[in-house]
């Protein structure tokens, strides 16, 4: 199938995923890579606090909170 069908079908709502290789579907950009980060317990038990009040991971809230700052200083600093 050619790739201006494919865009047809979906853009009617159609479900396309019957065409879709889900084994080598990649997300680009999003690629993750682990990193280890050392905090003080301090830290650690707000982060617990807040994950447990929305109702998330530890992990969630720090990828969230991180997003939200890199974009505000994107924002800030265009030239970058």
């Amino acid at each position: 199938m050619k790739a201006e069908d494919l865009d047809k079908k979906f853009d009617a709502g159609e479900d396309i995923s019957q065409y879709l290789n889900w084994d080598k579907a990649v997300r680009p950009g999003l690629e993750q890579r682990r990193v280890n980060v050392d905090l003080p317990i301090w830290m650690i038990n707000s982060l617990d606090v807040e994950a447990k009040r929305v109702g998330v991971t530890r992990q969630s809230v720090v990828k969230v909170w991180l997003a939200e700052r890199l974009k505000a200083e994107q924002v800030a600093a265009p030239d970058h």
